[in-house]
């Protein structure tokens, strides 16, 4: 197992993980597999090469199994902060580490950035796995978004969780 920083090259097994993602996982994004299936590829890859967004990928046998991001701040007044996105890590890997080893590549990745002061992000409440990763990991509770996704008529809690660097 392995952890890179994606680029262009890997838009076609990005965007198949992150469509699985959001077909399994429902309730953990924002966006619909409906709305992400419709995008063209140049849209995956402009993903991949934006300045102001890595996404990493964690390969097992040379197939993408797992996927996170980090999206930093244009603004110049919010330039001290980052979110990570787009977690993913496929069922048939899990238990492995993977996602530990995905979110302290995004940690190493901030620390490359000397004007970032802390990195947030949002889970779904009841994701326990997750939630506890994201503790292991540093990150601590801030608030929480009632109703914050709506899958169908059942409407999803969003933790806020944040982590100094």
């Amino acid at each position: 197992m392995w952890i890179e920083r994606l680029d262009a090259s890997h838009a076609l097994a990005y965007r198949e993980l992150m469509l699985e993602a959001y077909d399994r996982h429902p309730q953990a994004f924002t966006s619909s597999v409906r709305e992400r299936a419709s995008m063209p590829l140049q849209w995956w890859e402009s993903r991949l090469t934006s300045k102001l967004d890595r996404v990493f990928g964690a390969f097992e046998e040379g197939r993408l199994a797992g996927i996170v991001g980090l999206a930093l701040e244009l603004r110049e007044k919010a330039r001290h902060k980052a979110t990570l996105f787009g977690m993913y890590v496929s069922a048939d890997v899990r238990q492995r580490g993977l996602g530990y080893q995905l979110v302290q590549a995004v940690l190493a990745e901030a620390q490359q950035h000397p004007e970032l002061r802390l990195i947030k992000l949002t889970v779904t409440a009841g994701n326990d796995a997750a939630f506890n990763l994201y503790r292991r990991c540093g990150f601590v509770q801030f608030g929480l978004e009632p109703m914050a996704v709506r899958v169908g008529e059942e409407y999803f809690d969003k933790i806020h969780m944040w982590r100094q660097l």
